[in-house]
């Protein structure tokens, strides 16, 4: 009899480990149930996120976008900048020309010359070239002009201020092409 009880109790002690294995092994899958239903976002998150993510690219491409548009323009201007440094000597050797034809006293040729440098002046200033206005007893800036010398200024007045120009300078839309090159009393 003894031997039925402890036998009898073995298996109630199995019977009753099985089902608290059963009971945690169910517990555990609810959980995992939950835990995965808990991490998976809902439909409205999902829209939430993919329309976020929409945004931020498109808001990435309008900034290329006017980030180009900003390079190229800056090209252009450059390029434009080049082309007129180089045209510079030839608009400064044309106005040479005039002061030296108009000592000569040639009105016909003086005529036909200035025509040609009106024109080619003209063709300059619509493309932006403006000439920097720059005259004697000027105060010298050193961001905008170039000296050239010092010279002892003829008058207390002129000390630190420009006294002849050398070179006129131009600038194309806002940058400086070429400084005007100056002499400044001392």
């Amino acid at each position: 009899m003894s031997k039925n009880k402890n036998q009898k109790k073995a298996e109630d002690k199995i019977e009753k480990e099985e089902i608290v294995d059963e009971t945690i092994e169910k517990q555990s899958k609810a959980t995992e149930k939950e835990d995965v239903n808990e991490n998976k976002p809902t439909t409205e998150e999902l829209l939430a996120q993919e329309k976020d993510r929409f945004l931020r690219l498109f808001a990435e491409f309008e900034n290329y976008k006017r980030r180009t548009i900003k390079e190229r323009l800056d090209l252009y201007k450059s390029a434009n900048k080049e082309l007129m440094s180089a045209l510079l000597p030839v608009l400064d050797d044309f106005e040479r020309a005039l002061s030296e034809i108009k000592k000569a006293e040639d009105n016909e040729l003086f005529k036909g010359v200035d025509l040609i440098f009106t024109k080619f002046r003209s063709t300059l200033d619509q493309k932006g070239l403006t000439v920097m206005e720059v005259n004697q007893g000027d105060i010298f800036d050193a961001e905008i002009h170039q000296a050239i010398t010092q010279i002892p200024s003829p008058a207390p007045e002129l000390k630190g201020k420009i006294i002849d120009v050398i070179e006129k300078g131009y600038t194309l839309g806002e940058g400086i092409v070429r400084f005007p090159k100056v002499i400044v009393g001392n």
